[in-house]
């Protein structure tokens, strides 16, 4: 058997998915929520799959809700393997082969999925000085798995692991060189998991040798980022020593001038705190236009509301620069994708940040940019220099992947 359970937590909740990887097929998938409160919620989803050339079940999946005190992440596994043993499937007919966690900040350390040991385990707490939202929340969720799965390997994935190719030039931050190495300050990166298993899909789809290929993936969620891929390589990212940096996003302000907080802590005195809330939360999409919603966006721009206009027109900009910027950085492209559910499922983004690149001879097919289908697609057009896919990411099967092999 090559069953894998796939584990994404943070400090109050942590998704799950039990994948066959064998066929890659989810078996299951979850989510347990509210850790720490009154009352606790898991929600499980069994996945039901037709054998081959067997007819599709009559039912997809069933899910099962439960409300019940979660007190920790020890308790919310509990909760989870509760889920298996009474809704299936059944551990004992699926025991997982391995436990692959996401880990967002691997910082210069890890590039490459880990085996957990308590030594990976120190050093996931010694970044959290460069991740103080995820990695403690991720370590949580390593230390009740351990102990729940204590006969099988864990293995760490790392957001900014795809990144350690990036080099000195691109990861380099032009401050005191003493100061940066004290404070480990530097370009990491994130999504990484997204970026390349998009890259490979898209060359895998498209028949090309992935190290031959100069991609451009761009990763447009509530967080937002891209990657200049050559080759197979990251070379070129937005995000840097936090996810803060780049794009615009729902809440996050994406690049600004550094002296604009030194500004705000002058001006109007804002603490740390302050300043930090300011550009997480209340940046970006909801900070120009009072929605995070794209398509809520979309509606008030329709209507003709300024303020929405105007985030559109932020967010595009900021899109067809780091266009621009990534494709003198490859020196050509010859495929852009779209992932992630504002990249996957939004046509009006996409043909807007890719409109002024017909200098290069690519064209967006109207038609095939609004179809909506499965499985990647091409929107650009037959007679286009630069090929424009939509891949739909699947992190959680590229984490899965990642540990089977690190097994």
């Amino acid at each position: 058997m090559s069953i894998v359970l796939v584990v994404n937590s943070g400090s109050s909740s942590f998704k799950y998915q039990l994948l066959d990887m064998a066929r890659e097929q989810v078996l299951a998938s979850g989510l347990v929520e509210r850790i720490g409160e009154a009352t606790g919620v898991a929600t499980h989803t069994v996945r039901f799959h037709a054998e081959p050339g067997e007819p599709a079940p009559a039912v997809l999946d069933a899910t099962h809700r439960i409300e019940r005190p979660i007190p920790d992440h020890t308790a919310g596994f509990a909760a989870m393997l509760d889920a298996f043993a009474q809704h299936g499937p059944s551990l004992d007919e699926h025991p997982p082969v391995a436990v692959g966690h996401r880990v967002v900040h691997g910082g210069a350390r890890f590039f490459e999925a880990t085996l957990i040991t308590d030594l990976v385990e120190i050093n996931i707490d010694d970044l959290s000085v460069l991740a103080p939202l995820h990695n403690p929340g991720a370590l949580q969720g390593i230390r009740a798995a351990r102990a729940a799965f204590a006969g099988i390997p864990h293995v760490a994935v790392f957001d900014t692991a795809f990144h350690q190719t990036l080099p000195p030039a691109a990861y380099t931050y032009a401050i005191d060189r003493e100061v940066a190495a004290k404070h480990r300050i530097r370009r990491y990166g994130f999504h990484g998991t997204s970026h390349q298993y998009v890259s490979a899909k898209a060359a895998e789809f498209l028949g090309r040798d992935l190290a031959s290929l100069k991609q451009i993936v761009f990763h447009l969620g509530n967080g937002a980022s891209v990657t200049a891929v050559d080759g197979g390589r990251s070379v070129e990212t937005s995000m840097g020593l936090t996810p803060l940096e780049g794009l615009v996003m729902g809440t996050r302000s994406g690049d600004l001038d550094p002296a604009v907080l030194l500004h705000l802590a002058r001006r109007a005195s804002m603490s740390t705190d302050d300043l930090d809330r300011l550009l997480n939360k209340r940046s970006g999409i909801l900070g120009l236009a009072g929605v995070t919603d794209m398509r809520d966006l979309a509606a008030r721009r329709a209507e003709g509301d300024e303020a929405a206009q105007l985030a559109f027109d932020v967010y595009i900009h900021r899109l067809r620069a780091y266009a621009g910027a990534y494709i003198a950085q490859l020196g050509g492209v010859d495929v852009i994708s779209f992932t992630a559910g504002v990249g996957e499922n939004d046509a009006a983004i996409r043909a807007a940040a890719l409109e002024t690149l017909g200098f290069l001879g690519l064209e967006i097919d109207p038609e095939r940019n609004q179809a909506r289908e499965r499985g990647p697609r091409v929107i650009s057009t037959d007679d286009s220099a630069v090929t424009v896919l939509v891949v739909a990411t699947d992190e959680e099967l590229e984490i899965a992947r990642q540990t089977l092999a690190a097994v």
